[in-house]
């Protein structure tokens, strides 16, 4: 694969083995009743010492929480239960991203359907290929799941990933959902997401992590410092409240909510499965050329 067939080929290669040592040092860092904002902090530092950046904040979602948790600035939340972590490195913009799934409290149950995410991720990089059917991979993730007697969580999915884009083009389901869509040269992330529930998430509060949505003038100097900020350090990427008040103080959270109200942020919603069973992920980022597969995590 060179760097004429997929745009910043080396960058997401350079990014994938930042991302797998983050992986290995998470796994050792991460321990029951340690504060999550800690957790996040050492992981996103250690990204950064590696020569990365963070493509997003890390996420650390428990037990019924699917996606989008990441501490707040004061936030109290310990680690527990069945652990989420999931984690974007880019370079440049090129990203990469990635997570997996602990057992905290020694359950049964947790250590086998995280089993369950991780070999439905393993059965859909078996069958990912270029040309693929879309709807044969989300088979090959609902089979495996389903075999352990648990859902796949039908409304959360992978994905393309772009220049400063973690969600891009082709989504890549996690069921049989029809689609003959046929994948493409590119870089993709696969998500396979568990669950005792009902394989459904549904939006509860904000996460505090934001997107930019939209560009408009304002008036409002602290709003309009902050907003030039972001654009300039983030572009199109998710970021949270929590590096903005590491930079401005507190303050930052007055203009955060002003910029979400112009509708030029958009505040991310935490995902949490709809009838509260507990949800396990596991995911890989993979690069797809020339009817060849490298998985970069």
């Amino acid at each position: 694969m060179t760097k004429e067939e997929i745009e910043g080929v080396e960058e997401y290669r350079k990014a994938g083995h930042i991302a797998k040592e983050v992986k290995e040092y998470a796994r050792e860092t991460v321990k029951s009743e340690v504060p999550l904002i800690e957790i996040a902090e050492k992981i996103e530092d250690k990204i950064v010492r590696l020569g990365g950046k963070p493509a997003f904040p890390v996420n650390l979602s428990i037990n019924e929480i699917a996606a989008h948790y990441t501490p707040g600035h004061n936030d109290k939340t310990k680690a527990s239960g069945l652990l989420k972590v999931d984690l974007g490195v880019h370079i440049s913009g090129f990203i990469i991203d990635t997570a997996f799934s602990l057992d905290l409290e020694n359950n049964n149950e947790n250590k086998t359907l995280i089993l369950a995410s991780e070999k439905a991720l393993q059965k859909a990089i078996e069958v990912t290929k270029q040309g693929i059917e879309i709807w044969k991979i989300g088979q090959a993730i609902q089979e495996t799941i389903t075999s352990f007697n648990f859902s796949p969580i039908r409304n959360l999915s992978g994905h393309e990933l772009g220049k400063y884009k973690v969600h891009a083009g082709l989504t890549i389901p996690n069921y049989n959902n029809n689609n003959k869509t046929r994948l493409g040269s590119g870089v993709y992330a696969i998500e396979p997401f568990s669950t005792t529930g009902s394989g459904l998430v549904n939006e509860s509060k904000s996460s505090g992590i934001y997107i930019l949505q939209e560009k408009k003038p304002i008036r409002n100097l602290l709003a309009r410092k902050i907003l030039a900020f972001i654009e300039e350090k983030y572009k199109t990427l998710p970021f949270c409240e929590r590096w903005l008040v590491k930079e401005f103080g507190t303050k930052s959270l007055l203009a955060l909510n002003f910029l979400e109200k112009e509708r030029i942020l958009y505040n991310y919603p935490v995902l949490v499965e709809k009838s509260h069973g507990k949800v396990s992920q596991a995911e890989h980022t993979v690069l797809i050329a020339k009817n060849k597969i490298k998985v970069l995590t």
